[in-house]
């Protein structure tokens, strides 16, 4: 019998981390642009946004659908400068802006050819 249970037990495990988090890059990406803008960083009319990278380092379950995430973004200036920018924010299946954006500069530089 606790051969079964463990088997069981073995098999269940991995479906629990099926459990999605949801895609929310747009929000904390949108607030790290306007906080880039209104810390004096860069005017965001000179980013390339088709360039923009992003990246989810973690989701973490805070509780009963609401997640923790953090992201990376990498901001191209059409100057050839990038901004890396991390973010934190909450955020749910119904809801990406369930609480406010800490944004973090990373990194600036700047490319020469």
């Amino acid at each position: 019998m606790k051969l079964k249970i463990a088997i069981m037990t073995l098999v269940m495990v991995p479906l629990f981390s099926l459990a999605k988090s949801p895609d929310c890059h747009s929000w904390p990406m949108n607030m790290a642009e306007a906080w880039l803008k209104n810390s004096g960083i860069v005017d965001i009319t000179h980013l390339d946004e088709s360039k923009t990278e992003v990246k989810l380092l973690a989701s973490e379950p805070k509780g009963k659908n609401r997640y923790t995430q953090i992201y990376r973004f990498i901001f191209h200036g059409k100057d050839g400068k990038t901004y890396q920018v991390i973010t934190n924010s909450d955020a749910s299946n119904e809801e990406c802006s369930i609480s406010q954006v800490d944004s973090y500069l990373v990194s600036q530089s700047e490319i020469t050819h």
